[in-house]
Order: structure tokens, then sequence, then C-alpha cells
């Protein structure tokens, strides 16, 4: 028995080491088959990653080039179309040139043209000419008394800036109420009548001559507009002068004794004569009032007071304290005082509209004046504000 069970034992571990050795074969087989499927399939993932890479690197290549193409296109297009436009600039510059010439030239034929219908112009007679011209018709003024007065006229068009141009000077000093028109109107009287007392044989230039005469007409002109005497101005012009150099010396306003000092005067006679221009001092009501309104299109006249005008709100007033103060008297009394007072009529005139005679009626103006005299005593105050 115990031969046997021996035996049996030494087959039974006999055969459990074959089934281990069969079983570890067998994972051996498929751990090696394991390997070889995860290679396999790693270098299947190689590859297709590889195929991946080459695809992609295709595609960048074709992309680069199809990109290098389109840019190469764009600037061959670009550089067509910039062709196109200089081509066809010039030939817009020279489609302009060619209708310029065109009209060019049919001017210069249209000027050709006129050139041959009109007569050829004479040369234009220089001042000096003009002159002579002037000088010979004078002393024939009774043969050709017209053709002087067409040669005036020339001197006097030729002379009209010198004119124009004194009398704005002379503006820039004067008030704003004098016109410029009215200026050069004066100045060309003055210039007329330089024209006829000229003298060509002194060798004097004729606007040297001119001019004074042109200056002294428009201020003879304003001198007889002025009705304040040429004295009265002159001694004004002497103490303003005087009180403008003070003011630059010391830097502020000058005392009384210091300009009576300055113009060795007394100082009763300096604030004589100062207050005697300032009453002579004129103001023109259709000057523009600058302060008043912004654009200064306002007339002082528009502004002023007018003092002697009736003002609505004190009529108003006077008529009801008029109808307050009457509305207690009879219609003889109340007659009595609107017709001396508001009609200014006297006490003989109202006696003989009311057939009374001069010392009733002021009678009745006595008693009612007592009457509202002591009505309003106790109301005067209230009245007078």
């Amino acid at each position: 028995m115990t031969a046997e069970s021996s035996k049996t034992s030494a087959a039974k571990a006999k055969a459990k080491k074959s089934t281990a050795k069969q079983a570890g074969a067998k994972k051996a087989t498929t751990a090696k088959a394991s390997r070889k499927t995860t290679t396999a399939k790693a270098a299947t993932k190689k590859a297709t990653a590889k195929k991946a890479t080459k695809k992609a690197s295709a595609r960048a290549t074709k992309a680069k080039t199809t990109k290098a193409a389109g840019a190469d296109l764009l600037s061959k297009t670009t550089k067509a179309t910039k062709a196109v436009v200089k081509l066809g600039a010039e030939l817009d510059k020279q489609a302009k040139a060619q209708t310029a010439k065109k009209a060019t030239a049919k001017k210069a034929t249209t000027r050709k043209a006129a050139a041959k219908k009109q007569p050829p112009k004479e040369p234009e007679v220089t001042t000096e000419e003009l002159w002579i011209l002037y000088r010979d018709a004078s002393y024939k003024k009774e043969e050709e008394p017209r053709k002087l007065e067409e040669l005036r006229n020339i001197l006097i068009e030729r002379h009209y800036p010198l004119v124009r141009y004194i009398a704005e000077r002379l503006l820039q000093t004067l008030p704003k109420s004098i016109e410029l028109d009215d200026l050069i109107s004066a100045g060309l009287f003055g210039l007329m009548d330089a024209i006829r007392g000229f003298d060509t044989s002194r060798g004097i230039k004729f606007k040297t001559y001119c001019s004074t005469r042109i200056r002294g007409s428009i201020l003879d002109q304003l001198r007889s507009q002025d009705w304040v005497p040429r004295l009265v101005r002159l001694k004004a012009g002497r103490i303003e002068k005087a009180l403008q150099k003070l003011i630059g010396e010391y830097g502020r306003e000058p005392t009384h004794a210091e300009l009576a000092k300055k113009l060795e005067m007394e100082h009763g006679d300096l604030v004589k004569e100062i207050q005697d221009s300032r009453a002579k001092t004129m103001f023109s009501l259709s000057e523009k009032w600058e302060d008043g309104d912004e654009d200064g299109s306002a007339e002082k006249v528009e502004i002023l007071e007018d003092r002697k005008a009736i003002d609505p709100v004190l009529e108003l007033n006077r008529r009801d304290l008029m109808l307050y103060i009457t509305r207690s008297l009879t219609a003889k009394e109340k007659f009595i005082i609107e017709r001396y007072y508001q009609d200014g009529h006297t006490m003989r005139e109202i006696g003989e509209l009311l057939s009374l005679t001069e010392s009733r009626v002021c009678q009745i103006h006595s008693n009612v004046m007592g009457r509202l005299k002591n009505l309003l005593s106790p109301r005067e105050e209230s009245l007078v504000s």
C-alpha cells in the first residue's frame, strides 16, 4: 500500500509538472504573440503617422506653391492694372492737351479775326502828354471848349485814386459820423481847382501841387460844416496835445496845476477854456452805438431817451389821480378844476364859459382846493410815492 501510494503520488507530481510546463509554454507563447501584436500595431501606427506626415508635407508644399503662384498672379495683375491706369492717364492727358491746343488755336483765330475787323488801338497817352494837350487846348478855349472839357475829365480820372487815398487818410482822424464819399466829393473839387490853376512851366510835379489843394479843399469843407469857431477848436486841440504829452511823461492823468503850468496859463483860465471847448462839442445822433449793441447796428437816436415825450405810465397815473380827486366835486367845480389844470385856461376864460365873473371862479377854486387839501393830507405819502 505504501509503495503503490508512493508511485501514485510520484505520478501525480510528474503530471502536475508536465501540466505546469505546458501552461508555462502556453503563457510564453501567448506573451510572445501579444508582443508581436503590439509590435505590429506600433509599426502600423508609425507607418500611419509617417503617411500622415508625408500627406501634410505634401499639402504644405502644395499650399506654398499655390500661394506663390497666387502672389505671382496678383503681382502680375497689379502691374497690368497700373499699366492700364497709366496708359489711360496718358491718353487723357494727350486728349486734354489736344483739346487745349484746339481751344488756343480757336482763340488765336478769333483774336486775329477780331483784330482784322477792329481798327488798331492808339497808344495810351501819358500824363505829361495830357498836360501838354490840355495847355494847348486852354489857349484855344474859345475855339475848342469841348476838347478842353474832355481832357480835364481824363485828368480827373487819372488822379481819382490820389483823391481817395488822401480822403481815407483824413477819415482815420475824424468822427465816425463823417462819410468817406463826402470827403471824396470835396477832394474832387480841390482837384478841379488844381487842374485849372496848375502851371506846367514852373517845373513842379502836379501830384505834389494837387495833394496840398485836395487836402485843403477837404479841410475847408469840414470847417464850413462845423458851427464851432476855429479858435475854440485850436485851443481845445492845444489842451489835448499837452494833456497827452503829460500823460506820457508821468504815466498818469496830470492835475490841473500841472496842465496849467505846461500851457503857461492861470488855473481859472484853463478851467474856462476846458468848459468852453466841452460846451461846443457836437455829437451826431446817427452814429452807431457800439457798447449797447453787439453788432453795432443800432444808432444813438434809437437808444437815447426823449425826455419831452409823454410817459404813458405817468399819464395814466395822472388821470387816475384826477378822477380820484374830482369824484366828490360838483359838476361846476369839476369843470373849473379840469379846465384850469388840464387845458390851461385862465380864470377869466373859465368864467366866460360858465357865465360867471372871474372873482366868483377864483372863489370856487379856493374853496375846492381847501377841501381837497383836507381830504388828501392823510394820504400825502402814498400819493407822492
